[in-house]
């Protein structure tokens, strides 16, 4: 069973699309138009593992509800969806509790990466006990996703943020194809030119990291994305 959604958006046309699409993709969802009936599904049965949430809503925006809904639950991740392109105003949704935001108009590729990405860096469980630390074996490596950091017998690789958003998406499709349009969304929010040369540079980076492991491979398929290839068995 995947993510227990709760969506907060009062455009009727938009939201219906959104709640059959991530509903036939397996996810539940409980789908809000008002904001000022939004908290009543924090306290109620439904439990959410993260919250997709319109800044322009009726009677409370979206900045005030992300500020209550972080109060109540800290660690729920929190996607803004806005319509706004003012760097203003996404420093004031990240300042209000935001992890992450999406411009509209938006695919639904899109929004689901994003779902998961979020729902993998805070351990794929929002479970308003604050996030506790991940720690992932690698072959001969251990990943502490946290921290930013790989760990090689005693030598300690202090990674870039974006270094530990690469590679927790490459964990998160351990031994299988990830797309690199996807991947490029993920850690960058689009798929620029740019941003995927940018993707090449990191790559290579941390190729370079997991030198110490023969068994351990980033392979790249041309057209596709990447294979991230680790051993079944630690050494």
């Amino acid at each position: 069973m995947k993510a227990r959604v709760l969506y907060i958006e009062d455009e009727k046309h938009l939201g219906q699309i959104v709640k059959e699409t991530l509903e036939k993709q397996g996810y539940q969802l409980v789908w809000e138009t008002d904001g000022a009936q939004v908290m009543k599904h924090l306290h109620g049965s439904f439990d959410p593992d993260i919250c997709v949430l319109d800044i322009m809503l009726p009677h409370v925006d979206g900045y005030e509800l992300c500020y209550q809904i972080k109060s109540l639950r800290p660690s729920l991740p929190v996607i803004f969806l806005t319509a706004k392109t003012e760097t203003a105003d996404l420093v004031r949704g990240f300042e209000a509790g935001g992890t992450d935001y999406i411009r509209k108009p938006f695919s639904m590729e899109e929004l689901m990466v994003r779902i998961e990405n979020q729902l993998l860096l805070s351990n794929g469980n929002a479970s308003g006990s604050g996030t506790m630390e991940e720690e992932i074996q690698l072959g001969s490596y251990t990943y502490y996703s946290q921290r930013y950091e790989l760990v090689y017998s005693d030598e300690v690789i202090q990674l870039s943020q974006r270094e530990s958003e690469i590679i927790t998406q490459l964990v998160g499709s351990l031994n299988r194809v990830i797309d690199r349009k996807n991947l490029l969304i993920a850690v960058w929010g689009d798929d620029s030119f740019f941003n995927s040369r940018n993707l090449d540079v990191y790559i290579r980076k941390i190729r370079e990291y997991f030198k110490h492991d023969p068994g351990i491979r980033i392979q790249t398929l041309k057209g596709k994305g990447y294979l991230f290839l680790v051993p079944h068995e630690s050494k």
